[in-house]
Order: C-alpha cells, then sequence, then structure tokens
C-alpha cells in the first residue's frame, strides 16, 4: 500500500484563492465579461463569407469562441464547486446568478453567429469545410448550421435565452436552493443528529433494516411536506422548454436530448427493446432478494440492502489503492492519471453536513485539470462510484490534444467513460472475493447497477415522458406526479416491489438540470455500450488502452451510431447490439441466483 496519505477534501485554491470571496475570482469574471463584450462586437459585425477566402476569419472566430468558452466554463465550474461542498454558500449562489448572466449573453452572440453560418451559399459552405482552416471543424460547424433550420429566427432565440435566466434556469437554481436548505432530524447510533438530504440518502445501503426504513421515511415526510414546493418548480421549468418546442414546431420532447446526445430515435427505441425483453431475470433477481431479507416483496428501501453480513467497511485510502491498482492492470496511463487525481486533491469525498448530495465530476478547462465531487461512507459503492466519477476526469484527460471545438461530448458517451472505469473496479472486486459471502456481496453490488440502468432509469424515462406529455395540457398536480411515478416504477421492475417511491420526482436533482432534458437514458445508453468496450479491453489486455483513447477522442465530432460503427465494428441501431450487453449482466444475475441458491 502507497504511504501516501490522500486527503479527503479537494483543493480549489490553485484555481482561485479564498474561496467565493477571491478577489482572483473577481478579477476572472470582470476579464471574462470583457471578452463576453468583445465577442458581441465581433458577432454583430460578422458577414456572410462569400467565398473560401473567408476560412481564416472564420478560423479566428472561432478561437474567439473558444477563449469566452474556457474563461466561463472555468470560473463556473469552481463556483459550481464552493455550492456543492456548502450548500450555504450564499455569496457562490450570487456569483451562479452573474456567470448564468454570461452564459446567457455568449449564447447569444454564439447564436448569431450560427445564424450567419447557416446562411452561406452551399458550394461555399463546402468549400470552406475542406479548407486547411476549418477541416478539422466540420462536422460541429455542420451541426451548428442544421440546428439553427430548426430553429426560430435569431431575434426570437436570442430572447428565449435571456427570459432563459430567470424564467428557466432559475427553476433549476430554485431546487438546488430548496434542497440545500432541508435539514433532517434522524437518530443514528443511539444520539439524535441533523442530517443532510445526502448524508440520509447514503443510510439506504445500511445493513440494518430499521435504519433503512426509518431514513426513507423521513426522506418521505420532507418530500411531502414540501412537494408543492417542487411541484411548482418541475411544472414551471417543463411548461418553460414546452412552450419553446412549441414555438420552434417541435413535436416530440425527445427531439432536443436525441439531438444533444447525437443520438437517433431508433437507437434509443433498439436499446429499450433490448431492455426489455431481458427483464425477467432481474425480476427474479429482486424476488430472490427480497426473500433473502425476510419479506414477500421487495420495498423500495431494501433495493440497496446488502444480503449479506460480510459487508466490510473500506476506508477511503483502501478504496484509494484498490481502484489505482486495477486500473493499472487495465492501463498504465489510466493508473497514472487517476494516482495524480489523489495526490494533487481532486476529490471532495467528505462526510459532513451541508454538502450537496450524489456526486459529480466537473472540468476546469483552463487548467486542463477536474474536479470529483461525491460523500464516501466505506461501502464498495462507494469505492465504485469514486471510479465512475474518474472515468468522466480521464476522458477528459484523453481529449486534451483535441481542438476545444470537438471537444463538446455529449452525456450517452461521457457516461461510457465513467461507466468503463466503473466495471473494471467492479469486477476486479467480485474476482478478488476471499469467501463466497464477500463475493455474493460484491456480485450483487455488480447487478444493482444494471437494476439501476435498466430498471430504475427506465422508470425516470417512463415517467419523465407521461409526465411532458401531461404537462402539455396544464399544470400536473403533486399528487398526479406521485401517482406517475408509482406506475413508472412498478411497470419497470416488472410488479416486483411491494412499497415504491412516490416522491421520487421530487427526490431526483436529474429532473431539475436545465442544461439537458430527459438526463436518463444517457446514463443505461452509457453503461451499456461500455459493456461493449469492456469485452473488447478483455480480450485485447494492455495494448487495448490506446485504441480505447482513440475512442475517446472521437466522441464529440460525430455521431454516436458513427462511433460505434468505426471503432466497435457495431451497428446500434439494432436491437442485436444491445442484447450482447444485457446478456453479459443476465450472467451476473444467474452466479449470484447459483451462488445464493447453494446457500438454501
Amino acid at each position: 500500500m502507497s504511504t501516501v496519505r490522500y486527503s479527503e477534501n479537494w483543493d480549489l485554491d490553485v484555481f482561485f484563492k479564498g474561496g467565493s470571496t477571491s478577489t482572483e475570482l473577481r478579477e476572472h469574471l470582470n476579464h471574462t465579461i470583457e471578452k463576453v463584450i468583445k465577442l458581441e462586437k465581433e458577432a454583430t459585425e460578422f458577414e456572410v463569407p462569400t467565398s473560401v477566402e473567408f476560412a481564416t476569419d472564420v478560423a479566428k472566430l472561432v478561437e474567439s469562441i473558444k477563449d469566452v468558452a474556457l474563461n466561463i466554463s472555468q470560473a463556473s465550474a469552481v463556483i459550481g464547486c464552493f455550492l456543492a461542498a456548502d450548500t450555504t454558500d450564499k455569496k457562490a449562489l450570487l456569483l451562479q446568478g452573474e456567470i448564468g448572466d454570461f452564459n446567457a449573453r455568449f449564447s447569444t452572440a454564439l447564436l448569431k453567429i450560427q445564424q450567419v453560418l447557416a446562411n452561406i451559399d452551399e458550394v461555399v459552405w463546402t468549400e470552406l469545410m475542406v479548407s486547411d482552416s476549418l477541416s478539422e471543424f466540420a462536422f460541429v460547424l455542420g451541426e451548428w448550421r442544421d440546428e439553427v433550420d430548426l430553429k426560430l429566427s435569431e431575434k426570437e432565440e436570442s430572447l428565449i435565452t435571456s427570459l432563459s435566466v430567470d424564467g428557466y434556469h432559475g427553476w433549476g437554481q430554485l431546487y438546488d436552493l430548496l434542497i440545500g436548505d432541508i435539514k433532517i432530524k434522524f437518530e443514528l447510533d443511539g444520539e439524535e443528529k441533523i442530517l443532510s438530504v445526502g448524508q440520509v440518502n447514503n443510510l439506504s445501503s445500511h445493513s440494518n433494516a430499521d435504519i433503512r426504513k426509518r431514513s426513507f421515511e423521513a426522506l418521505e415526510k420532507v418530500w411531502t411536506e414540501k412537494e408543492d414546493f417542487f411541484a411548482t418548480a418541475l411544472n414551471h421549468l417543463a411548461g418553460f422548454r414546452l412552450a419553446i418546442y412549441e414555438k420552434r414546431g417541435w413535436d416530440s420532447v425527445l427531439k432536443e436530448p436525441l439531438l444533444t446526445n447525437r443520438m437517433s430515435e431508433k437507437t434509443l427505441d433498439a436499446m429499450w427493446g433490448a431492455i426489455g425483453a431481458s427483464k425477467e431475470p432481474f425480476v427474479n433477481y429482486l424476488n430472490v432478494k427480497a426473500k433473502m431479507l425476510g419479506t414477500e416483496k421487495l420495498n423500495w428501501y431494501d433495493i440497496d440492502a446488502p444480503v449479506t453480513s460480510s459487508t466490510k467497511e473500506i476506508s477511503y485510502q483502501e478504496g484509494a489503492e484498490f481502484i489505482l491498482k486495477h486500473f493499472g492492470d487495465f492501463g498504465s496511463e489510466l493508473e497514472a492519471f487517476s494516482r495524480k487525481a489523489f495526490e494533487d486533491r481532486w476529490i471532495e469525498a467528505e462526510d459532513r453536513p451541508n454538502k450537496r448530495p450524489g456526486g459529480f465530476c466537473t472540468g476546469m478547462p483552463m487548467s486542463e485539470q477536474s474536479r470529483i465531487f461525491m460523500t464516501y461512507s466505506g461501502s464498495m459503492s462507494n469505492v465504485a462510484t469514486l471510479a465512475h466519477e474518474l472515468g468522466h476526469a480521464f476522458h477528459s484527460y484523453a481529449m486534451r490534444p483535441v481542438h476545444w471545438m470537438n471537444r463538446q461530448y455529449a452525456m450517452g458517451v461521457a457516461e461510457t467513460a465513467s461507466t468503463f472505469a466503473e466495471m473494471i473496479v467492479a469486477d476486479a472486486a467480485v474476482k478478488a472475493a476471499e469467501t463466497k459471502d464477500e463475493k455474493i456481496a460484491l456480485l450483487e453490488d455488480k447487478i444493482q447497477r444494471s437494476v439501476a440502468f435498466f430498471m430504475n432509469i427506465h422508470a425516470r424515462f417512463l415517467f419523465e415522458t407521461r409526465f411532458y406529455e401531461e404537462r402539455k395540457k396544464g399544470i400536473v398536480p403533486a399528487s398526479r406526479l406521485n401517482e406517475l411515478m408509482v406506475e413508472a416504477q412498478q411497470e419497470a421492475h416488472g410488479e416486483a416491489l411491494d412499497t415504491v417511491h412516490p416522491h421520487f420526482w421530487a427526490s431526483k436533482l436529474h429532473f431539475y438540470i436545465t442544461e439537458v432534458p430527459f438526463y436518463n437514458f444517457p446514463y443505461t445508453f452509457g453503461y451499456l455500450f461500455s459493456l461493449s468496450i469492456y469485452a473488447k479491453a478483455l480480450e485485447e489486455g494492455k495494448d487495448f488502452e490506446g485504441k480505447y483513447i482513440a475512442l475517446l477522442r472521437d466522441t464529440a465530432s460525430m455521431s454516436v451510431e458513427d462511433l460505434a460503427i468505426k471503432h466497435l465494428g457495431e451497428d446500434i441501431t439494432k436491437e442485436e447490439f444491445w442484447a450482447k450487453g444485457v446478456a453479459l449482466c443476465v450472467k451476473d444475475v444467474e452466479d449470484f441466483l447459483e451462488l445464493t441458491s447453494e446457500e438454501g
């Protein structure tokens, strides 16, 4: 084991010293708005290129766009970290509003530029896209041009962007504020504690059934008390989104998420089709788990419950070393990168009050670094989460030689890299199991991820799709949101659950994220897509790391269908592709059922 003791707190001072009151951050924001103003002027003066001679002018404009985007992203990421680490940081909340205004102005300027690009004559456009200055950006510039045709006029889209700051993103920020304000009294280890939502959430995998049940009930009580607040936020957020879609003439609520993820609806349907055809083994798993826990049918709050007593606590240091060892078995670059992340304090993992629930990885593009946020409480699931977020960070690292224009990869492929890293660790944990009980526990930890992606995420997708259809007709009250969620959860889990989570729509941040709608199916896409990559990695050994990095570098410059053809030789619009990945997960269930039947 390494003699280096890894800190559980991240270092943000390396970017801007002094937290949310940093004078360095203030100076950065002042410089950034100057750059935004300069870009606004350039966008206004940008005229339709009439020949290939204008290629260098367009390339210079691309560099200006990149400069502003990097500055905004750097500040936005750091401010987001301040708020995640301390939900009571009121100064950071004000800064978040300020950077939101910057972003709106940047988006408006970018839209003006895109509108001009859309007006270029087709012959001139073709010549520009093969020129030395612009050929590497042809895919993204083509996307910009196509998107303009799908949207309203420059004036109307600019108005939407301006109004979004307070009328759209504001609802997402209100949700964050509501969650951060919640404090829950909870008796734990014989004493009454004041816990955050994130800390109570972490008790869902506690070995004590009473604690799991009480933590679920405590959260459900909070959601019930505040359901009208959350329902108002969700309804207005969705209403704003739907109003835009209607003005643009977009019939399907999936149009935007599919465009954002560079994915066809045929691919999405094929994925859910393959999953729907193979749910029976996972229903069997849930039923067996219920019996192991002494109940006829499984309760929601027992889905993450450990089924053996062999679950041992893993210290942060031990978790880090385990990750590094098995990342090293895959490839030297992934291992060296992750060791640097631990040593240079890129990770915030401490279990303490006032932290935001959940976990994330965010990039600091000007510094070529990332920061990882989570709450580590000593479970193998926490180790897997940490590996997952390191996978995200490695994706950004792999993209370093790529120009900013070709780095804006979508969520589906982003989840591919993270899930791939998580899989390395989960598989290694099962193989390293020293006892039968430990193997059952670790195998189940893997299966729980399949259940999450094939059932929980599917429930979110079903709920959100149906909610948006009902929202088109008017406000959907909290009582109806509860009904929709219960129906979706029972359907997605094959009726295997007794009690479900009616207020899941209120508890899940993903429904309130304004950057991208339907923050659900890309997780399942990434999970199954990464299984194909993982299968190739096992086949080829350490030689595969170079090919893996090459795949990651292409993730923002082609559709997911083309990416799969180029790097995997697979057609992902066919159910057969997805069925192969699902079959690997079914094998985990079969192994689990075999081991647990021997127990009986």
